[in-house]
């Protein structure tokens, strides 16, 4: 019975990355690092190797040639090594008769595990993990052997039964899980990119459409600057008008462009009152291709948050494109943007008069993949439920078929004297 207490410790050790994995990249916007990978893997050697399985004082057995594979795996060879080199270290702080053998056994398989790795990495099917697996049961059981012959045929049903169990399934456990949770990051961060490139591709068409009539305007003035230069009171008239509607496209631009620009991590103080005036005046040309009317109802005073400020207006802008498009159809159609404080918290609704859902699609919202949109992923709103949530934010929803929608985003809000 302590045996199998000590090959569950083992194999719960195995887990360590992939459960890291999720507890730290969930809400982050990238994938693994190498460092992500030597730090788990140091932790789950360290651990292995303290509490390990023995029946001889000196001669330990551990996970060590997974920890060492799923280092080469994902890590790289220059990880594998450094973490072998730790491995090399604690075995012989911990000392005993087996050191020696074990370092020697690890330093073997770890360049022939080189080679398997690059293997494993072209096909990463179930048959090659589980293949993977029996090699690592079978291969140091041998090595073992050839060190100590008498000790393995003494404590013979101990090797066939604890170290396969532990290598095998540590193996086939630690990759699968691993490598299925980094590719759907992989695919998420990558759909979720081609989101947002969708969504600005669509304000940028009703941008581009929006800038001719300011540039209409300014041609129009300049001839008639060009038919009367004698006139000088006009044409200074005519010059505080072109200047108005440049400045004015300048800023819808400079905003699109801060908003399109690629997410960064970073969190600060951000006025949600001048957010949402940035991003509506992006959006009127939008709104107006979709003939839907946007409105803003604001506080004068402003209202801050901590938040990645880039993040936060990726989220405004995906809230608001999915408005204006569930009312586009919607005789006068109409989206109502509207803020305010109550306590401690920013309360922000966002109102359309469009198709509305029933109590099963609000339900599902957030959820991957999942769109009311025949077109959508749906991955614009998983991301930007994430972001709210790591704000310590909620989000409510209040809906009926035919007769629109309006989310309630609830965010904690930061005093204003705040530096």
């Amino acid at each position: 019975m302590p045996i199998v207490k000590e090959v569950i410790l083992q194999l719960s050790f195995t887990l360590i990355p992939f459960v890291f994995f999720h507890l730290y990249y969930r809400d982050k916007a990238t994938n693994y690092s190498r460092r992500f990978i030597l730090g788990t893997s140091t932790l789950c050697l360290f651990l292995a190797m303290s509490f390990s399985a023995s029946v001889v004082e000196g001669i330990i057995f551990d996970i060590r040639y997974v920890v060492l594979f799923f280092a080469l795996v994902f890590g790289g060879i220059k990880i594998g090594l450094i973490v072998m080199a730790e491995f090399i270290a604690y075995r012989m702080y911990l000392g005993g008769e087996g050191a020696l053998a074990g370092i020697l056994i690890v330093i073997y398989n770890f360049f022939l595990s080189i080679p398997i790795a690059n293997l494993y990495r072209q096909h990463r099917g179930a048959m090659v993990t589980l293949v993977v697996g029996i090699f690592f049961s079978i291969e140091p059981l041998i090595l073992t052997y050839l060190f100590f012959p008498d000790y393995v045929m003494e404590h013979f049903l101990f090797h066939i039964s604890v170290i396969p169990v532990q290598n095998c399934l540590g193996t086939c456990l630690l990759l699968t899980l691993f490598k299925k949770s980094a590719e759907e990051k992989s695919v998420f961060l990558q759909h979720a990119q081609n989101e947002k490139m969708t969504t600005m591709s669509h304000v940028a068409a009703s941008l581009a459409h929006e800038v001719r009539n300011p540039l209409t305007t300014v041609k129009g003035f300049l001839t008639l600057i060009k038919e009367t230069p004698d006139d000088t009171a006009k044409i200074s008239q005519y010059i505080t008008i072109c200047l108005h509607e440049v400045q004015r496209t300048e800023s819808i631009l400079s905003e699109y462009l801060s908003i399109s620009k690629p997410i960064t991590a970073r969190s600060e103080r951000v006025n949600v009152s001048e957010q949402l005036v940035l991003i509506r005046e992006v959006m009127i040309p939008f709104a107006n291709m979709n003939n839907v009317e946007l409105m803003l109802y604001k506080p004068d005073t402003p209202l801050y948050v901590t938040a990645n400020p880039d993040a936060f207006k990726q989220v405004l802008v995906n809230f608001i494109k999915n408005a204006i498009e569930a009312c586009s159809d919607t005789q006068f159609g109409r989206v109502t943007l509207t803020l305010h404080s109550v306590d401690t918290d920013i309360i922000l609704e966002i109102e359309d008069n469009g198709i509305g859902m029933d109590q099963e699609q609000i339900k599902r919202l957030g959820s991957i993949y999942f769109s009311t949109k025949t077109s959508g992923t749906g991955l614009g709103l998983t991301y930007s439920y994430r972001v709210i949530h790591l704000m310590g934010g909620q989000i409510a929803v209040n809906s009926k078929p035919n007769a629109g929608t309006t989310f309630i985003l609830t965010l904690p809000r930061q005093a204003e004297t705040a530096g």
